[in-house]
């Protein structure tokens, strides 16, 4: 009967354990991923700035140009908000290959950025990048100009 249990509580903790959201996954494996993808889009969505307050997205497929929809219920600055939006929709852009927009949703704020502004943002092609901490630093970068993120949403 121990033996039982023993081996049941083993089996759960696996189970367990292969479910869990692991925030140290690598996001690039989902490169070259597309909007029609479901769970890509939601995987990288979640390991992104305030995934832990996505409460759900849409994926908009019916008709080019394709986009996306991302939803949060989190309280925040303006800033903290554009901010999110950027670094999300670069990670975004560069991972989902036919991504032509996404619109943010914060509580009382929407933001909507466009694959094709935000490259003439940056200067630079998003899907040219092959690894998160090079996408990470030029993101980081661009976002330590105060008025940097306000250039974009004008």
């Amino acid at each position: 009967m121990i033996k039982l249990m023993l081996f049941s509580l083993t089996i759960v903790i696996f189970l367990y354990g292969c479910n869990s959201n692991n925030k140290n996954e690598d996001i690039f494996q989902f490169k070259d991923s597309f909007v029609g993808d479901n769970s890509a889009v939601g995987n990288i969505a979640n390991q992104l700035r305030s995934g832990e307050n996505l409460k759900g997205f849409e994926l908009k497929t019916k008709e080019k140009p394709y986009g996306i929809i991302l939803n949060y219920d989190w309280l925040a600055s303006e800033q903290d908000y554009k901010e999110t939006a950027i670094y999300n929709a670069t990670f975004l852009f560069a991972l989902v290959q036919n991504a032509e927009w996404i619109t943010f949703n914060f509580d009382n704020q929407e933001y909507q950025i466009t694959k094709e502004n935000l490259q003439a943002w940056y200067g630079k092609e998003l899907s040219k990048f092959d690894n998160e901490e090079k996408l990470r630093k030029l993101t980081e970068e661009y976002l330590k100009e105060k008025n940097k993120a306000g250039e974009l949403f004008k």
